[in-house]
């Protein structure tokens, strides 16, 4: 496909808080067939949230990207977007991954799951996340801390599907279970079941990804020792799942350039990028898995609505706290 005429001051400018080599390459992609200039700006999530309300009516950004659903809600609570409008949009992604007024939508779903350590964890010792409240992983589980949106997002999910007592119950016993106090990133708590910390951690997929296809032989070495385990399959519900999305800004001034990119990042080709450079799963059903992803298998997703992870967020962290998780 060849460019399509624009003017030399044609461009698109992203606030973002994905930092992989994956994206700039799609934006490099899209420059090129269409002649629009992207601009980044990388940076926390919180910080983007903040810079964005800060310049109001001023900002130059069109696109806000960050990761999990909570976060693109906690956005759209602020009046950080406004609606997107493209058909093809709300065609490629599922209705239970996009916002239902269309202020923000699915780019890319990661998995949060068990990593167990194959020499001292049966895979049929496992079974759903409930389970790990169970007593016989007393000091067996490693997880990240309570401030961490995945797991405020996990936990709201549990509130979603069993309500909030029944969940406080589960944290109080998952939370007896860690082997430590929460500290470091999803790839700590995988490196901390290798070199024996635990048995199990609870990880985002794609951080095993980037390990499985280091150079590095010391992570080459702990990834032989890793399983995964994709928690309420067969008659349960699935695996919990989240995204990373895109939205609109509410005072983007390149809105058609805008609408672009994000029917560019969600065709075929790109959504096949995500899933072989960065180990996601693309938000299209109609994209067959391959490489490392492919490996893990096919398993069962939640199909709970991602809008519940904003909904019950607040409810997600003060039972985190209750149960005593740090």
């Amino acid at each position: 496909m060849t460019a399509q005429p624009v003017t030399a001051a044609e461009q698109v400018n992203i606030y973002t808080s994905r930092h992989y080599k994956a994206d700039q390459d799609l934006f490099k992609a899209f420059e090129k067939e269409t002649g629009i200039k992207v601009n980044t700006v990388q940076g926390k999530d919180n910080a983007l949230f903040q810079r964005l309300k800060r310049e109001g009516r001023n900002s130059p950004a069109d696109l806000l990207v960050t990761v999990d659903a909570g976060n693109l809600g906690r956005a759209q609570k602020a009046n950080l977007f406004q609606p997107i409008r493209s058909e093809k949009i709300y065609k490629a992604v599922p209705k239970r991954l996009r916002d239902p007024k269309g202020h923000w939508v699915g780019l890319t779903i990661r998995a949060r799951v068990i990593m167990y350590h194959l020499d001292r964890v049966k895979p049929s010792a496992l079974s759903t996340y409930e389970g790990l409240k169970d007593k016989k992983w007393k000091g067996r589980i490693l997880i990240r801390s309570s401030n961490n949106i995945y797991n405020q997002s996990l936990v709201a999910s549990l509130i979603a599907t069993m309500g909030k007592e029944k969940t406080l119950a589960w944290a109080k016993g998952f939370t007896a279970n860690f082997a430590r106090k929460p500290k470091g990133g999803d790839r700590d708590q995988i490196r901390g079941v290798g070199a024996g910390v635990a048995d199990i951690a609870i990880s985002n997929t794609y951080y095993l990804g980037r390990l499985t296809a280091s150079k590095k032989a010391k992570d080459k070495a702990l990834v032989a020792k890793i399983g995964v385990f994709f928690p309420n399959q067969g008659a349960g519900r699935g695996a919990h799942i989240n995204i990373s999305g895109v939205g609109i800004t509410r005072h983007a001034k390149n809105v058609k350039n805008a609408t672009r990119l994000i029917e560019f990042l969600l065709r075929k080709k790109s959504q096949k990028k995500y899933a072989n450079a960065n180990y996601e799963y693309p938000v299209r059903a109609d994209i067959p898995l391959s490489g490392i992803v492919k490996a893990w298998g096919a398993f069962k997703a939640d199909h709970i609505n991602v809008v519940n992870f904003a909904r019950y967020n607040a409810d997600a962290v003060r039972i985190m706290d209750k149960a005593g998780w740090r």
